[in-house]
């Protein structure tokens, strides 16, 4: 039994939100000890994460594309856009009509409608975050006297673009008649305990009327972003941190207005800070978290913690201060502190009857199945879980681990009735008698369970093998293919658990299926990129993103340029450079192989046609796969980029890999000849040099064949290098060897003593731009002209 890896670490804030967090608070306290003047201190601390959330708030509004729950409505929330469920996920569910349409990417009207709605949401947001910032950085600049009005007026803009930002979020939902009695109760509750603990902190003596407007009206506010986040931070967790964010950056501007109010020194301003820049911070994440489309899950009871307690606990705390420094409470406190009870205790009959609520509808869900199924429903039915008990189990659980199981029919067929039934007897035979099993969509399942995560590993193979055995039926038997992710449980929120042990499984369906994934932090890396990958593929020709590095071939005995090999780059302005190795298995999933295989042929007959200027005639290289290249038109369109720059066929070489030829073998053959025929020179890359290579060898039209240097080195036991039998067969079928990858002085020598003619690799040249390699041939006026 193969064991697991072991899992990776909590995923950690990204390095520029750490890096702005930390200089915030170096400047933070350097204001409180004085050593910068606290305006200043205030607008350093704030400017950096403001700018950063500004920047990556503007990315969403200009950029993004549409949230890929929509594509799969069914998905669980994830972390962000970049984790969402992938188009290939998408395009196993639903009807056949639809899985062609995403398969395609067709954009449905509804898609694009939500595309435009998430990016003025973005935009909305990048403008409170800029105003909240500004309305802070211009403070060491302007006199103290106008510093009051600038601090109003920049609450007064960022409060209500927060609210139309935060009512226009995406996976929203109307409240039902008990949610909005409930919600309203719990923002009076806390809206009164924040009044009164405002009333009692702030100091005594008459109420400059800012302060008094400021600490009133904010107080309403916070209260409604922090009741609708609590709500909301299982449901939408995305929406939950977004509302967080307002309120810790509309309560930071609100504490600004009463310092300033109440003319309070200049070193008192850096406690401002704080929560302006973990606001801005917070903002962005949630957006970012949001873009995935999540969509409320009504099962998910609200948190009755810290809901119901904290508005007791603030008005207790700000009571107590109050007593501490004053001594005694005026009629007016004491009158406002006692309305603080009234909704704090509805909350609580509320929440009671909720509960009482969902236990009479879980054991109606029972007797039902047993209805149904009889008195050995128990055998047959996974036991009566849902999303929601699941999420609840996982919040008491300290260890063990959680499998998330994905069933696929054959083909295109989803499983369903009797198959289905005998999935949840074998799930339910499988596990331990103490293991919880719940229901997560109508092909998913998931297993929690309190073993180690070896043990927890073996009971995923023993699902996989027991759930992977035919299922008879009528006429016949029905196959089922299963992926099975697996994820540590105690190592975060319950939603983070089943987020990973969901990433896991999607990877097992990239992998192939019938396959248990462990979770780790690299596999969410992966995930993350393939998904940023898929997102910005599509389009990059037309952008102008791709480009072409030349990487020379020289003559090993005169060490002189003879040709060149064209090495196709994605200069991604959000990705960076990415390699052919990401690019091309992206690019064949997208369907996009041809569009960019003709990009590159284009490019490389005009480079050729330039290069031709100065008289040299060096070939160039280009490398197809076999998909490509079995295009019924690829020479012909081959021939009309020769013909369109005025280039000699001759001097380009079109190379395939040889490890991809072998299952389209007779059409390789077909093209390879038809490229000869109109001159075009051919050249087989990667070769093996294995029996079925050396034997298919002969019945390839190549011109030129290249092997890597670990065909030089010497074999075993005093052997003669591999080399020499594929140059004594290249030489009797006419083909030249280049040798590529020479990264030494020792492999160039090699390479020459076997006889090869061609070499490749960094000790040669290394790969540069076209503008560059023609500079360095420069240094050869005598080579190929």
């Amino acid at each position: 039994m193969p064991v697991p890896p072991p899992a990776g670490p909590r995923r950690r804030p990204p390095l520029p939100d750490v890096a702005v967090s930390l200089t915030g608070a170096v400047f933070l306290l350097a204001g409180v000890a004085r050593l910068l003047p606290g305006p200043a201190a205030t607008a350093l601390a704030v400017a950096g994460g403001s700018a950063l959330a500004c920047v990556r708030l503007a990315w969403l509004a200009g950029g993004a594309l549409p949230a890929p729950s929509d594509l799969a409505p069914n998905a669980p929330p994830t972390v962000d856009a970049r984790t969402a469920e992938s188009p290939a996920r998408s395009a196993e569910t639903g009807p056949p009509e639809r899985r062609d349409a995403l398969a395609a990417g067709v954009t449905t009207g509804r898609q694009a409608r939500r595309v435009a709605l998430s990016r003025r949401v973005a935009a909305i947001l990048d403008a409170a975050v800029l105003v909240a910032g500004l309305s802070v950085a211009v403070l060491p600049l302007s006199d103290p006297a106008y510093r009051l009005p600038i601090a109003l007026t920049g609450l007064c803009l960022t409060a209500p673009l927060y609210v139309t930002a935060l009512l226009r979020l995406p996976g929203r939902s109307r409240l039902s008649g008990p949610e909005l009695v409930r919600r309203t109760v719990d923002v009076l509750a806390l809206g009164v305990s924040l009044v009164f603990a405002g009333w009692m902190l702030l100091p005594g003596g008459p109420v400059p009327a800012a302060a008094g407007i400021a600490a009133s009206g904010g107080a309403v506010v916070l209260a409604v972003l922090v009741v609708v986040a609590l709500a909301e931070r299982h449901r939408r967790p995305g929406a939950a941190r977004c509302h967080a964010g307002a309120a810790l950056t509309l309560g930071g501007l609100t504490l600004l207005v009463v310092l300033l109010a109440y003319g309070a020194p200049d070193r008192a301003l850096p406690v401002v800070a704080a929560p302006l820049l973990a606001g801005a911070l917070l903002t962005v994440a949630g957006l970012r978290r949001a873009w995935a489309g999540e969509r409320p899950d009504r099962d998910v009871a609200p948190a009755a913690w810290p809901r119901l307690t904290a508005p007791a606990g603030i008005a207790a705390l700000a009571a107590g201060v109050h007593l501490c420094v004053v001594g005694e409470f005026s009629t007016g406190a004491m009158a406002l502190g006692l309305t603080v009870v009234p909704p704090i205790m509805v909350g609580e009959l509320l929440a009671a009857a909720d509960q009482r609520r969902r236990v009479q509808r879980l054991a109606a869900r029972e007797a039902w199945l047993r209805r149904r199924l009889g008195p050995d429903a128990r055998a047959v039915e996974p036991a009566p879980l849902t999303r929601a008990d699941l999420v609840r189990a996982l919040a008491q659980r300290s260890g063990g681990a959680l499998l998330v199981v994905d069933l696929h029919g054959e083909g295109a067929a989803v499983p369903e009735g009797p198959v289905l039934t005998e999935v949840a007897r074998r799930l339910r035979t499988g596990v331990e008698a103490h293991d919880l099993i719940a229901r997560l969509g109508d092909t998913e399942y998931a297993v929690l369970t309190d073993v180690g995560p070896v043990l927890a590993y073996a009971l995923g193979t023993r699902l996989l093998a027991a759930l992977t055995e035919p299922y008879p039926r009528p006429g016949g038997v029905a196959r089922v293919r299963v992926s099975v992710g697996l994820a540590e449980t105690g190592s975060g929120e319950p939603e983070d658990v089943l987020r990973q042990a969901d990433l896991a499984r999607r990877r097992a369906v990239q992998l192939g299926r019938d396959r248990v994934e462990w979770y780790d932090a690299y596999l969410e890396e992966q995930l993350v990129r393939r998904l940023d990958l898929e997102r910005e593929l599509p389009g990059a020709v037309a952008r102008g993103e791709l480009d072409l590095v030349y990487q020379p071939v020289v003559a090993l005995a005169e060490r002189t340029p003879v040709g060149t090999e064209a090495l196709l780059r994605w200069r991604s302005p959000t990705l960076g450079t990415v390699l052919p190795a990401e690019l091309l298995p992206v690019a064949a999933d997208l369907d996009l192989v041809g569009e960019i295989g003709r990009w590159v042929v284009d490019r490389a007959c005009r480079q050729l046609a330039a290069w031709s200027g100065g008289g040299r005639e060096l070939w160039m290289a280009v490398n197809v796969t076999p998909r490509e290249l079995a295009a019924p038109d690829f020479v012909a369109r081959t021939a009309t980029a020769l013909a369109a720059y005025d280039v000699s066929p001759e001097r380009l070489v079109v190379e395939v890999a040889e490890p991809g030829v072998g299952a389209e073998l007779s059409t390789v053959v077909a093209r390879l000849a038809g490229l000869r025929s109109i001159g075009v020179r051919t050249a087989l890359d990667d070769f093996r040099a294995e029996h079925a290579s050396l034997a298919q060898l002969r019945r390839l039209p190549i011109d030129l064949l290249k092997v890597g240097p670990h065909l030089v080195r010497p074999g075993g036991d005093g052997q003669r290098p591999l080399i020499d039998v594929v140059a004594n067969l290249a030489d009797r079928l006419g083909v030249e060897l280049v040798v590529e990858e020479l990264e030494s002085e020792g492999q160039v020598a090699g390479a020459r003593r076997a006889g090869c003619r061609y070499g490749q690799g960094f000790a040669l040249a290394r790969p540069a731009t076209a503008e560059r390699v023609e500079a360095w041939f420069e240094e050869f006026p005598s080579a190929a002209r």
